[in-house]
């Protein structure tokens, strides 16, 4: 190949000399029941060899529900650490210094205040000044997936995108060193896309943050050093490589041409890569972990930043301690054992793989014409455009492992059971042991979340959130006043209700 890795396009990485000269960072996402158990966990995790830190909300976080609300019922602490006040974010940083480790949250609707949380308890740890804006991390802050895709939204998408672009525009000025978005394409493969409609879908929202940032006067060579994205390992091992390659490519050239970004490092594609959770069998779970292996191992020979490797048992629950380190250890084999970083772009030059690039890279730009013939990406999310394209390509794959033309090993082939028979509660190779979460968790984080309502300064209180209030009708950005009301002992589901009582709340639209 002529192409250099390191120089534009960026096909072949991102750094002249990729994992040679640093490897990439290794995360364990994790989060479950309470504050103080999932700090155990990190602290758990950091001591195993983890050099970032990925928390997981539980869905009345990410919806902007304290954990008293009626709405969170058997939802708190589920599928991620409830957070629900500054004294909670707190307990989940004790003891883990905010200014020597990098953290990413994956919260989208609510990310505005977990970011002003986050900052608070920096700032109760003693940074100020330089250590404060030197604080490194992300948040994922990619909410246009979220109608299209997942589901965790509250306001609707233009209101979304201000407390995005209000979310750049502050740490353009306070916090230089954290990615403000993690532009997700992982979510999107996971309703069940085809990975040229990751690429494209992804490109297109991350289009759309990019233009809303420019109108509101950002400067896009800045703007693009803090951009981050998301994207999914899944099992055709070649297309995937193939897809990393074509995504860096395809977005430097759009970061050039669209919007005329002139410095290098504002037309890179930095990623961060998850192991695909959809193709995790409840069935023979160890199977998983193989599964989970090659796919880490396509991500590396892609040239990722940072990776999580998936546990073995997350198609049953959330991932047992020791289930979390065979998905570190994973990673640490492939880093130290396997040879593969001692090259950069290994695979660069095969037919097959620069084909796969090539291909992937012009249909994900076809798709991305269309969209812009729609006028936009609001517009295609408004029509349901793109949601009915990802439930179409989800049918098909799925109809294909039904027809068992898709092999699924221990499900649809090699199975110890008939495909419709159902899995037996103890024994056989189905079952391991798996996380069991405490039934307590809600009553003790009900309880929690009273208490904090119960001791703050009411007239602090109240005036912060009329604040939050003020700020939202206005212009004024959202931070510094949510950062105020964190402070001041206000929830996260009393700062979401100021903002909803302002914005309204989004209704998704028909895609029958």
């Amino acid at each position: 190949m002529d192409e250099l890795p390191g120089v534009f396009p960026f096909t072949r990485g991102i750094q002249p000399t990729m994992y040679r000269g640093r490897l990439w960072t290794m995360r364990q996402y994790a989060g479950f029941g309470t504050a103080a158990e999932s700090n155990r966990r990190y602290h758990y995790l950091l001591g195993q060899g983890v050099s970032g830190l990925s928390v997981a909300f539980d869905l009345p976080t990410q919806m902007g529900y304290d954990s008293d609300h009626a709405l969170a019922r058997g939802e708190v602490g589920r599928v991620g650490v409830a957070i629900d006040s500054l004294a909670d974010m707190d307990e989940l940083f004790a003891g883990i210094p905010l200014d020597r480790v990098s953290t990413s949250m994956t919260i989208n609707a609510t990310a505005i205040i977990l970011l002003a949380l986050y900052v608070a308890v920096a700032r109760r740890q003693g940074l100020s000044g330089d250590a404060l804006r030197a604080l490194s991390g992300t948040i994922q802050n990619d909410i246009l997936k979220e109608y299209i895709a997942r589901g965790t939204y509250i306001y609707p998408p233009r209101a979304s995108l201000r407390i995005v672009t209000d979310i750049f525009a502050y740490c353009d000025r306070e916090l230089p060193n954290w990615n403000t978005i993690s532009i997700s394409g992982y979510h999107i493969r996971e309703a069940g896309s085809t990975a040229v409609q990751e690429v494209a879908f992804t490109f297109a929202n991350a289009i759309a943050y990019v233009q809303a940032a420019v109108d509101a006067g950002l400067d896009v060579n800045r703007l693009g050093q803090r951009l981050s994205f998301f994207f999914n390992a899944h099992n055709d091992f070649l297309e995937e490589i193939g897809k990393f390659r074509a995504a860096r490519r395809l977005w430097a050239t759009i970061m050039r041409d669209r919007f005329h970004a002139t410095n290098p490092r504002a037309q890179q594609l930095r990623f961060h890569t998850q192991t695909a959770g959809s193709t995790l069998t409840a069935q023979q779970p160890d199977n998983n972990i193989v599964r989970v292996a090659l796919q880490a191992l396509a991500a590396v020979l892609g040239g990722t930043q940072s990776l999580h490797c998936n546990g073995r048992d997350e198609a049953l629950a959330l991932p047992t301690e020791e289930s979390a380190r065979i998905a570190l250890r994973t990673q640490q084999i492939i880093a130290f054992e396997s040879g593969v970083p001692n090259t950069v772009d290994p695979v660069g030059g095969s037919q097959a793989i620069e084909d796969l690039t090539d291909t992937i890279e012009r249909e994900a730009r076809a798709i991305l014409e269309r969209i812009d013939k729609l006028g936009g990406t609001l517009a295609a999310i408004e029509s349901a455009v793109i949601q009915r394209e990802i439930q179409d390509a989800a049918y098909v794959a799925q109809q294909k492992i039904d027809a068992g033309e898709t092999v699924v090993v221990g499900v649809n082939r090699y199975a110890d059971l008939p495909p419709n028979a159902e899995l037996p509660s103890t024994g056989g190779s189905y079952t391991i042991d798996t996380l069991t979460l405490d039934p307590s968790v809600e009553a003790r984080q009900v309880e929690r979340v009273k208490a904090v309502r119960a001791t703050r300064d009411e007239r602090a209180w109240r005036a912060a959130i009329d604040a939050v209030t003020a700020a939202a009708r206005g212009t004024a950005n959202l931070v510094p006043a949510i950062i105020t009301a964190v402070e001041a002992h206000a929830t996260v589901g009393e700062i979401s209700d100021a903002m909803r009582a302002v914005f309204g709340e989004h209704r998704d639209a028909d895609v029958g």
